[in-house]
């Protein structure tokens, strides 16, 4: 009787680590600590395992297992809950069960959540990757996963990506707010590390940078995460001699922050609509985007690819809106036009 075949498992289980990791260092992934590859090559020569490149294949062309992985930042946060809903809705009307995780923009913990989705054998990753390089799902794709990022691109990875053209609706907005006669314009964004705030940052810039206004270093504040400090960040800027007449938050979290430091004389546009908008004083103008389009978007994307599409990743780029309802034509010291 023939001996049983080595399977991953195995190694696994003989290196003490997941079948990710074995995954990982089969593969080549010089990420994985070079203690932890050496138990696995070790694992490996000892029980003799080999991959099956031809029986892997089969697998995901004809065992699919109809389950797909969802991981966004938060899942909570209103714009993301939507990606989700929106996601959830494509993959169930294809048959399929979502895996929904949140990684809270740590990419540390992006890869534990992901771990325990390939674990499951997921057919597919939706996926709103975190600030670094994601070099580190090489494997994954070897093995047949296939990988579509929403709301934002991935460093390290050629997949394709459904986003908005962030660099320019900011740019749009800094405009306007140029139009209006603003020179001194104040913008809050979170770390230029993640693909959608580096964008963001860059329109900002630009803008400013056409108009030939000079960047006020004071003014442009990166790295602000929560209400509490896009608050302080507002605070600080109005304590400056020379303080903003308009202001852009980078999205809805840091725009309800900073409204309540905001004086309502002070022009302001948020990135990301939200409920309240149109009922504050002054109403709030926003750069609009749907994520329901982007997540159904890159849901239709997974499951082509899933079912056999092979043609080059590909970037969906999907429209904003300047919605102009008061608060960003605010008008500034320098008049319109001066």
């Amino acid at each position: 009787m023939a001996a049983t075949r080595p399977t991953m498992k195995d190694v696994a289980a003989e290196a003490g680590v997941s079948t990710m990791t074995v995954s990982r260092v089969v593969n080549g992934d010089s990420a994985v600590a070079p203690r932890t590859a050496a138990r696995v090559e070790a694992a490996v020569r000892k029980l003799g395992y080999q991959r099956d490149d031809v029986a892997r294949q089969l697998r995901r062309t004809h065992e699919l297992s109809q389950i797909i992985g969802l991981l966004v930042d938060d899942v909570t946060d209103p714009f993301m809950a939507a990606v989700a809903s929106a996601a959830e809705d494509v993959a169930r009307q294809r048959g399929s069960i979502m895996l929904i995780g949140s990684s809270h923009a740590d990419l540390r913990r992006e890869r534990e959540v992901i771990d325990a989705f390939t674990a499951r054998r997921v057919d597919g990753l939706i996926l709103t990757p975190a600030a670094g390089s994601h070099h580190f799902l090489r494997p994954a794709q070897a093995q047949g996963t296939k990988i579509v990022c929403v709301d934002r691109a991935a460093t390290g990875l050629d997949v394709d990506a459904v986003v908005v053209d962030n660099f320019g609706a900011v740019r749009e907005a800094v405009e306007q707010l140029l139009a209006h006669g603003h020179r001194r314009i104040g913008y809050l964004g979170d770390t230029p590390r993640t693909w959608t705030f580096g964008e963001r940052r860059r329109g900002y810039l630009a803008a400013l940078a056409a108009a030939g206004v000079p960047v006020d270093p004071a003014l442009l504040r990166d790295g602000v995460r929560t209400g509490p400090e896009a608050a302080a960040a507002v605070t600080a800027m109005l304590a400056l001699p020379d303080p903003p007449t308009a202001l852009l938050a980078g999205n809805e979290l840091l725009a309800f922050g900073a409204l309540t430091a905001a004086p309502r004389d002070l022009a302001f546009v948020a990135f990301d609509d939200f409920t309240l908008a149109a009922r504050l004083t002054p109403p709030v103008t926003v750069i609009a985007q749907d994520p329901v389009a982007l997540a159904t978007s890159a849901a239709h994307l997974l499951f082509a690819r899933i079912h056999g599409d092979i043609s080059p990743p590909r970037t969906v780029v999907m429209p904003t809106r300047l919605i102009r309802r008061g608060s960003g034509e605010i008008p500034g010291p320098f008049g319109a036009g001066g």
